[in-house]
């Protein structure tokens, strides 16, 4: 580096400035194409979720049905009062 002279050491520092940043963007890229493929990820695993609360919901509603038919197809006995004699 001796023989390079002050315009040899700017270039270099400038050269090595760019590769930095050149290496600086590639390692955005790949970072910025990693956490798309996460919130693609993201979106199935809350899509299959919520197709499965759906089918949930419905059985739930399925057997909340067949339990109100129960209960009204059983008739209501009265209930037995008992008179309280007044003294």
């Amino acid at each position: 580096m001796a023989g390079l002279g002050l315009e040899g050491i700017t270039l270099a520092i400038i050269i090595g400035t760019l590769a930095a940043i050149v290496y600086s963007l590639r390692i955005l890229v790949l970072l910025e194409r990693r956490i798309a493929r996460m919130d693609e990820n993201l979106l199935k695993i809350t899509h299959k979720i919520e197709v499965e609360e759906q089918k949930i919901e419905a059985e739930e509603i399925k057997i909340e049905n067949m339990l109100g038919k129960r209960k009204t197809a059983k008739k209501a006995k009265p209930k037995a009062r008992s008179k309280a004699k007044k003294k």
